[in-house]
């Protein structure tokens, strides 16, 4: 959700049959096939260290439509959500790809999104390039690396026919580096930051840090590759001033001043790389320690390294916790959460090839960028990059050129679901919530309403929303602001009034949104995607029986 105002990598498989499910939250997956046997992975996810083994098989099909009713039922996602989250330490890492050498090496080096959708059979397209596409064709693009789109044409598709979005975002509220980090205080190398989005940056002092994002590196041919970078160990701190030296910090409050105490300790001065030698070096906008630590990442020479975008991460994995184990502890729930959950839903709605076989309307995923900063920019949902994508898929699909009309009858038989986390009650601060609207962990996923518009949700998709669930014996939650507190929002009212998209806004229920670590219960995780796939499966049935506008 807004601020306040507003995959190690394994070799893609094609399709291959799914073996059963092994136990709860170890099971196969198109991602990551683990041991039966092995029962000190949950362990390690309960005790923080989040990694599991990971055998060398290629990653397997789950959820095939010769499963049992009874064993989808009670398939669970949470481990590959935990696993999923632990190698997207930031917005390029959940969507983007390293590139290096032939495409089909590409393929093999690809992160999360990008890796799951390619073993699961969905066919990567180039915005720059003209697209072939056939009815159920499963295709997938990315924009800065940073957003993407996916869909599945149902083989009965026809011009005119809707679009079934879900729609969320890859951003969260993190520290990233300035252009020129570079600082020393007091006989300690420094590093500076920005704040981006609306984080509770009390949150991230006494935290052990580390740095990812993307690196453009010159080649010897004078060409550029844009690499993704992920330093593991704990690299940086933010240390908080000792009570001792402040008294009144626990009856005032801890109120850092954001430019000139929350910059980051990386090393004393006497651990610079040969004292950085000259003046020169001195001028350099990023420590040349910081600068080695990062070459030796990548395998590269300094002076290759030509730009660096980076985030600074927390390095606790994200696991399970609380006495039952109920509870997801992680950074970034908001809103990988919800990306990866749409995600999957769409994987597994179209795992198998009688998936599209009766389905006359197109199933897409849209992951945006820069949510937290008001979406507006090229990879944001403040860009025409959805509705773009949609008006290309109608032209390739009529195989010729379609006029406003067949566009515009589209969106009006299309649906978009945003899909961003919501405000569960604090037991702590229970009166921040209205009375009546008080989502609680553990009992679906939350539908978000406001009259002023904050979020896109109506009467009409609302309704269309929960009767999808009462189809599937899926809880519902639903939340209203109180009157005397603003709203934040999402962005289903961007794309909402874009091209007049019929949008309900949702979310599953979390505390601590936008800290450093945040928790979720693990058993929303599991509605909230048992909820989305039942909307790429049976949404066009439901909404053929409610007449509006006629």
């Amino acid at each position: 959700m807004a601020a306040v105002t507003r995959f190690h990598l394994l070799q893609p498989s094609t399709l291959l049959k799914s073996s059963s499910i092994l136990s709860k939250y170890h099971h196969a997956t198109p991602f990551f096939t683990i041991s039966a046997n092995n029962n000190t992975d949950l362990r390690q996810f309960r005790r923080g260290r989040g990694y599991r083994n990971l055998s060398t098989i290629p990653p397997l099909r789950c959820n095939s439509e010769n499963s049992s009713s009874s064993t989808e039922s009670n398939h669970s996602i949470v481990s590959d959500l935990l696993d999923y989250l632990n190698e997207s330490w930031t917005h390029f890492h959940a969507t983007g790809i390293k590139f290096s050498g032939s495409l089909r090496l590409c393929i093999l080096r690809m992160t999360e999104a990008k890796r799951q959708l390619v073993a699961a059979g969905f066919h990567l397209l180039n915005e720059n390039e003209d697209w072939e596409l056939k009815p159920g064709g499963r295709y997938f693009f990315t924009r800065n690396m940073s957003s993407l789109v996916a869909f599945a044409i149902g083989e009965k598709y026809s011009i005119g026919n809707g679009f079934h979005v879900i729609a969320a975002h890859t951003d969260s509220p993190c520290l990233k580096l300035k252009p020129k980090s570079a600082s020393s205080k007091s006989g300690y190398l420094m590093v500076n930051v920005q704040t981006y989005g609306g984080g509770l940056w009390h949150t991230w002092f006494d935290r052990d840090l580390s740095l990812a994002g993307r690196v453009i590196v010159r080649a010897e041919d004078g060409s550029f590759s844009h690499k993704l970078v992920k330093i593991k160990r704990p690299l940086l701190r933010v240390p908080t001033l000792a009570i001792h030296l402040d008294r009144t910090v626990n009856t005032d409050g801890f109120k850092p001043n954001l430019e000139t105490q929350l910059n980051l300790l990386l090393a004393t001065e006497a651990d610079k790389i040969s004292n950085e030698k000259s003046d020169a070096s001195s001028k350099a906008a990023h420590h040349q320690l910081l600068m080695q630590i990062l070459s030796d990442e990548l395998g590269c020479q300094v002076e290759d390294i030509a730009n660096i975008e980076l985030n600074v991460c927390d390095t606790q994995p994200s696991c399970l916790g609380g006495a039952n184990d109920e509870f997801i502890f992680s950074g970034r729930l908001d809103n990988l959460a919800s990306s990866f959950c749409a995600l999957r839903a769409l994987i597994d709605a179209c795992a198998s090839p009688d998936d599209l076989l009766n389905e006359h309307a197109i199933r897409m995923v849209a992951l945006f960028d820069n949510e937290e900063v008001g979406s507006n920019s090229c990879q944001g949902a403040g860009a025409p990059t959805m509705f773009e994508a949609m008006r290309r898929i109608i032209d390739c699909l009529g195989q010729k050129i379609v006029g406003e009309c067949g566009f515009a009858r589209a969106i009006r038989h299309s649906f978009l679901v945003s899909a961003d986390m919501a405000h569960g009650v604090h037991p702590n601060f229970v009166d921040k919530h209205e009375e009546n609207h008080r989502p609680v962990l553990q009992k679906g996923l939350v539908i978000k309403h406001n009259a002023n518009q904050r979020y896109a949700t109506s009467g009409i998709t609302s309704f269309l929303f929960k009767e999808i669930a009462e189809t599937h014996n899926l809880p519902t939650q639903e939340f209203v602001v109180r009157n005397d507190m603003g709203c934040g929002s999402t962005i289903g009212p961007i794309l909402a009034s874009g091209v007049g998209i019929r949008t309900v806004d949702c979310g599953i229920a979390q505390l601590s949104m936008h800290s450093v670590r945040e928790i979720c219960g693990k058993e929303d995780v599991d509605i909230a995607y048992k909820h989305f796939k039942a909307f790429y499966r049976t949404f066009s049935s439901i909404d053929r029986k409610l007449k509006v506008d006629f």
